[in-house]
């Protein structure tokens, strides 16, 4: 990684851009440790989608976690296929898990 001053920057910006071009960040030194990094775009959609898989293998964790913990709702096929209908209603399967883990239903969202 290179350090640079934003008046270094400033005189040598094709220079550090370059750099982050070819996978060398460039960090910007500022005042008050508001510093900034360089990162050719390659390399910035890298750290995008790594985050998002990180977030996505949370969710995974957590859904692990809750599946241990029994906090789980389980449906036949025939179960989801009368849910697709239109004038569907929750059974007391679905109302028993709501109310057992605090789930508020908001009648406008139920489909």
């Amino acid at each position: 990684m290179i350090a640079a001053k934003p008046v270094d920057l400033r005189a040598k910006l094709k220079e550090y851009l370059d750099n982050a071009f070819n996978g060398e960040p460039v960090i910007v030194s500022r005042k008050n440790n508001r510093n900034v990094v360089i990162v050719s775009e390659h390399e910035y959609n890298e750290l995008v989608k790594a985050k998002k898989n990180a977030e996505y293998l949370a969710k995974i964790d957590e859904s692990i976690e809750n599946h241990k913990r029994g906090d789980t709702i389980s449906f036949t096929m025939e179960e989801l296929r009368e849910m697709e209908a239109e004038d569907w209603t929750p059974t007391e399967k679905v109302l028993e898990f709501e109310r057992k883990y605090g789930i508020r239903r908001n009648e406008d969202t139920t489909r």
